[in-house]
């Protein structure tokens, strides 16, 4: 029985699947990771995403994470001479390329669902279509501002928080859309997780403040949290202390992502909001090529992760965007 034929039976059995809360929660003694991959720009085909997968799974991951891109506006010059603003998305797909992964590896797979660019209303058929797929796992975020504004406006009839998406989703679990009417037939529940910040979010006015937001979305319901990357374990291991004084006690996931090029000695930091350690950075002006960045980046990486393996993290998450190899060497030294 395929993975998605197996899972959509559960699905009206009520049947027990394991989730990728429940990964997160089991002790096996084991090294384990998990990657995120981008659905396929608009018009490409699926054969790049699953070659990329294709290297990355014999290292057993324990879920495969999904990014959600919705629609963005362009400015398209008419024929006039003037300019004509339309909403585009660049990389539709993220629900269908979620079942496509699970039928096709049978991994679990976690797709965002984001507030921005989105209404309730679409964020509603999207926990449908997902029930339906038999797909019980959801990373929760609030998504990018548009590029063309200069702070986050959420789209009209859409949420502005995470906590607010974490709020829908805790009702549809309850039996519940989002105008209060009863589920006639309420699905399993889904889990989900969050994002956090250990160098804090760009827009918080501090770490205290942001590790505030981080402590609301447990409350209200998250089972985990995967951090935005970094690259100085110091900084990782002093927010996980403090956010367990704070009595946040759910997994934290350290997010990770190794140098891949030159360039990303200024790109990384602007685009992540996160430091670069002195340490690197010195190692990085040495360079002269891409391919000596790649490695290094493989090197310093490969030493953060074994560090963060014998402080007894149990799970790493990558991001392999730009860096599908190097992740591939660094899970052959490790896993």
């Amino acid at each position: 029985m395929s993975p998605i034929l197996r899972n959509f039976v559960a699905y009206y059995a009520h049947e027990a699947i394991m989730t990728v809360a429940d990964y997160i929660k089991q002790d096996t003694g084991e090294r384990r990771f998990s990657f995120e991959v981008l659905p396929p720009l608009k018009g490409n085909g699926t054969n790049a995403l699953f070659q990329t997968i294709d290297k990355l799974v014999e290292f057993n991951p324990a879920f495969i994470n999904i990014t959600t891109h919705h629609s963005e506006y362009v400015y398209k010059e008419l024929e006039n001479g003037q300019f004509e603003r339309q909403r585009i998305r660049r990389r539709p797909g993220t629900i269908a390329i979620a079942a496509a992964i699970q039928q096709r590896y049978d991994i679990p797979v976690e797709p965002h669902i984001i507030c921005s660019g989105t209404t309730i209303e679409q964020i509603e058929y999207e926990l449908l279509d997902l029930q339906f797929l038999g797909i019980r796992n959801l990373m929760l975020l609030r998504g990018d501002k548009a590029k063309e504004d200069s702070r986050f406006t959420p789209t009209p009839g859409g949420h502005a928080h995470t906590t607010d998406l974490i709020r829908q989703v805790v009702r549809f679990n309850e039996g519940f859309f989002a105008d209060g009417t009863p589920i006639k037939h309420p699905g399993p529940k889904f889990d989900f997780g969050v994002a956090c910040y250990p160098e804090k979010h760009e827009e918080a006015p501090n770490l205290e403040r942001d590790m505030e937001y981080l402590k609301q979305k447990q409350d209200l319901g998250a089972q985990y949290a995967v951090t935005q990357l970094f690259f100085d374990n110091e900084k990782y291991f002093a927010f996980v202390e403090q956010a367990r004084q704070m009595g946040i006690t759910i997994p934290i996931i350290p997010g990770i992502k190794p140098m891949a090029k030159l360039s990303q000695l200024t790109v990384v930091p602007k685009t992540f909001h996160c430091d670069i350690p002195e340490a690197l950075a010195k190692e990085i002006a040495k360079c002269t090529t891409d391919d000596q960045a790649r490695q290094l980046g493989v090197e310093w990486t490969t030493q953060q992760c074994r560090e963060l393996y014998e402080h007894g993290v149990k799970n790493i998450h990558f991001y392999t965007m730009s860096a599908v190899d190097s992740v591939v060497e660094i899970a052959k030294r490790l896993l």
